[in-house]
């Protein structure tokens, strides 16, 4: 009998281990005859818009740093998640993208600041209002329970029975920590979306709604960053929860319009 499940995963690990060939390739083609700005050093991408110096260890964008726009000349830069040119505002693809995408991550971090101040503005809000219209204090006597008491026998009425409880089970469901274990190791310094996570069942609908309970319950413990964006759910490691991030603290304007990525033309 011909195992097909082994087979599929065969035919994975050939296409991924093929994709990540080709990807070096790419890399490796569209930095010939590039050099570091500061020392000269040979370039090594180390990920979607960004490669690093091997002898001097500068981080840059290669698409900033040496692609420039094709109708005035001048240099792009990263607007949310395409490139822009400044000068003429014409939008350029990327010629340094291979399958991914280039996300300006100061801006992220702007819109995150700005979401948390508006939900504090609203936490006050509301604390406000509560004390307000809250009542004052109402002072009554305590119930007498007795057991000759009309109460007392009502209650007994309502919950006295002749048959056996079934004893309570835990329903079988969502396994929360793991749904959270597995949304953590999916997560990258850059945005994903909720979609963009693998699923984990097989039930498709009822795993989307699991993998959404379980980054609830992480954005509460302060461990992920999420907002939507019309119909997509955002997810992103918390500022303080990432390391390596080497993100500059000035924070360039942004004209706030979103469009297509750009990615590497065929």
């Amino acid at each position: 009998m011909i195992d097909i499940i082994r087979l599929a995963f065969r035919l994975w690990e050939k296409v991924t281990g093929f994709s990540g060939r080709a990807r070096e390739f790419f890399y490796a083609i569209v930095l010939v005859g590039r050099e570091c700005s500061e020392c000269g050093g040979r370039l090594e991408m180390i990920g979607e818009g960004r490669c690093t110096c091997q002898r001097c260890g500068l981080d840059l964008d290669p698409t900033v740093a040496f692609q420039r726009c094709t109708t005035c000349g001048g240099r792009l830069a990263l607007r949310v998640r395409r490139y822009r040119c400044p000068s003429c505002g014409v939008d350029v693809a990327s010629r340094f993208l291979f399958d991914g995408l280039a996300f300006d991550v100061g801006y992220f971090r702007q819109k995150m600041a700005e979401h948390r101040q508006r939900k504090k503005e609203i936490r006050e809000r509301v604390h406000r209002m509560l004390a307000e219209s809250r009542s004052p204090s109402c002072w009554l006597p305590f119930a007498e329970l007795v057991p000759g008491s009309d109460l007392a026998g009502a209650l007994d009425g309502l919950v006295a029975t002749t048959e056996d409880i079934p004893r309570w089970r835990p329903a079988e469901g969502l396994d929360l920590k793991r749904y959270q274990g597995h949304v953590q190791a999916h997560l990258r310094d850059s945005p994903v979306t909720l979609g963009g996570i693998p699923a984990l069942g097989e039930d498709s609908r009822k795993d989307l709604v699991w993998r959404f309970v379980a980054i609830i319950f992480m954005a509460h413990a302060g461990l992920v960053d999420i907002w939507q964006e019309g119909e997509a759910i955002w997810v992103m490691k918390h500022e303080t929860d990432r390391e390596g991030q080497d993100i500059p603290r000035d924070l360039e304007d942004v004209d706030g319009v979103e469009g297509p990525p750009g990615r590497a033309e065929a």
